[in-house]
């Protein structure tokens, strides 16, 4: 077992209130994933249409993107506790009334409001996270978050296309809404004061909405995040659209090719977000950062050139690795550079800017594919992100990740007064 990998067990195994937001994380990231292939499964079949599941797609983004922008101050002003039980048990109503449910439209109006829970949920979880674990531990707690998260990416799908194939949408439906359940259950066990040591005073929706903004262009290590991942996410944008046509046309692969370009990728975000927290440890994000960026934009260049899936299924695997380790560094940079008491708003402003941009990468991803070719495709993507890593050169030279973050800006609750529910 690798020791970055030893060192993270051990927060689960000594460290109760991690190990429970860790079970709770690993049964809802399962049901998430198990979801999608059941949903997909219910709406393509009531309505045999694409663009009835291009709709639930966008259903699944939108609130990602309009929460950012216009509700992150609710995760500094609420209990994060309590956000997340109520997510929770939002997503569990939702998938318990899903199998009643007569229509495609009702079916994408309730994956709406479960869309809704995600993504009040995960700008929680870490935006929490820095008050239950010692600083030094903040990376590799991190890192096995995500590295779980896509673990349960491979292992909800799969679930999930297995239970529909035997027993239809409806049993897949319960099992989802049961770890829900389960996830509440474990969350509610948690010192609410141990997710949350600040509590933002608001001083009107659109005040707090402005600070969320106006903190993260004060602070580098933020700038940095919301603007190198942001360039990525082009690439990742056209990567999301021609994948499936790579595998299918370029390499004559088929599904199989598509599923296996998916699983070597899933297998390379596991191991870069495993020894992601670590790298930074000891290399520190000016090294780390930038390399990572360099292996996507590598093994993006090296599908391109690749004569058959098997190869371009190899390269997958270096791009998934660099972009664990990214991702894990970008997550220390914000709930580094940010105090608890907006800490919700800088990862729900980031994560709206990152899927705007991602969107309207996916959006111009079919014309410029019918335009050159799969191929030429992927060498813009790699020169994409090679631009991204050049951003990164020069936005992480100066850049320094503090002990603790910086104070806040506002003034917040007594440590007497932390939230209880």
């Amino acid at each position: 077992m690798p020791d970055a990998l030893r060192r993270q067990l051990r927060l689960v195994r000594g460290i109760r209130s991690f190990r429970l937001l860790f079970f709770a994380t690993f049964g809802s990231g399962i049901g998430n994933w198990l979801a999608v292939v059941a949903l997909t499964v219910d709406v393509y079949d009531r309505t045999g249409s694409a663009a009835w599941v291009s709709a639930l797609w966008i259903a699944n983004v939108l609130p990602a993107i309009v929460i950012g922008l216009f509700l992150g101050p609710l995760i500094d002003r609420m209990s994060r506790r309590r956000l997340m039980v109520g997510a929770d048990l939002a997503r569990l109503a939702v998938f318990a009334v899903l199998p009643f449910l007569g229509s495609a439209t009702a079916v994408v109006a309730a994956a709406l409001v479960a869309g809704v829970a995600n993504w009040f949920f995960r700008p929680a979880v870490y935006a929490g996270l820095p008050n239950l674990l010692p600083a030094k531990d903040l990376a590799a707690g991190n890192a096995l978050l995500q590295a779980t998260e896509w673990a349960t990416t491979a292992a909800g799908p799969l679930l999930g296309g297995v239970l529909v194939a035997t027993a239809g949408v409806d049993l897949a439906y319960w099992i989802n809404a049961a770890t829900f359940l389960l996830s509440a259950a474990l969350i509610v066990r948690i010192p609410a004061g141990l997710l949350q040591s600040e509590r933002a005073i608001s001083r009107g929706h659109w005040r707090d909405i402005g600070e969320g903004i106006s903190v993260i262009a004060r602070s580098r290590a933020l700038l940095t995040v919301i603007v190198v991942w942001g360039i990525v996410q082009i690439s990742s944008g056209w990567m999301n659209v021609s994948e499936i046509v790579l595998a299918k046309v370029t390499f004559s692969s088929g599904a199989f090719g598509y599923g296996l370009l998916w699983a070597t990728t899933g297998v390379g975000l596991v191991v870069g977000s495993i020894l992601g927290g670590e790298w930074v440890e000891r290399r520190g994000v000016p090294v780390v950062y930038p390399l990572a960026l360099a292996a996507m934009a590598v093994a993006e260049l090296l599908v391109a050139l690749s004569p058959n899936v098997w190869v371009a299924a190899a390269a997958m695997a270096l791009s998934g690795l660099g972009n664990g380790a990214a991702f894990v560094t970008n997550v220390l940079l914000v709930q580094r550079g940010a105090a608890d008491a907006v800490r919700g708003r800088a990862f729900t402003v980031i994560m709206s800017s990152s899927f705007v941009m991602l969107s309207l990468a996916m959006l111009t991803a079919g014309p410029f594919i019918d335009a050159v070719g799969p191929r030429w495709v992927w060498v813009a993507m790699s020169a994409v992100v090679w631009f991204a890593t050049l951003v990164a050169v020069a936005m992480t030279r100066p850049l320094g990740v503090p002990d603790r973050p910086p104070p806040p800006m506002r003034p917040v609750i007594p440590e007497r007064s932390r939230l209880r529910i």
